[in-house]
């Protein structure tokens, strides 16, 4: 069984994703969009001083990047590669998340 066996939409929809995100990324890697950054759009002026908004915007750019080579592989290997690929690359998004977390919380927070 492959992954065109269990999906069940148009695949134009997976491109467009795959487009919104990737224009998303290169605007969090060029250090912009933390307007688009939940939690931090919001936070007190006070709550925001306490991070480097560059690094943070650039840790979030990373992490997408992870995101659109997953979609990327899932979108043009949809007949050859197996169904638990989706799985694995669910369980590698959930990793990604973690991940992202984890650095803006230790590297991205000013000293």
């Amino acid at each position: 069984m492959t992954l065109s066996d269990i999906s069940h939409g148009p695949d134009w929809v997976v491109w467009v994703i795959f487009v919104i995100l990737l224009v998303m990324t290169i605007v969090f890697l060029t250090g912009n969009g933390g307007s688009l950054i939940a939690g931090y759009n919001v936070a007190t002026k006070e709550e925001q001083e306490k991070y480097d908004r560059k690094k943070l915007c650039r840790t979030f750019g990373c992490g997408f990047v992870v995101v659109d080579l997953l979609i990327l592989v899932m979108a043009l290997g949809e007949a050859i590669l197996p169904a638990w690929f989706a799985g694995a690359a669910a369980a590698i998004i959930i990793i990604d998340v973690i991940g992202i977390w984890l650095a803006s919380e230790f590297i991205c927070r000013r000293k």
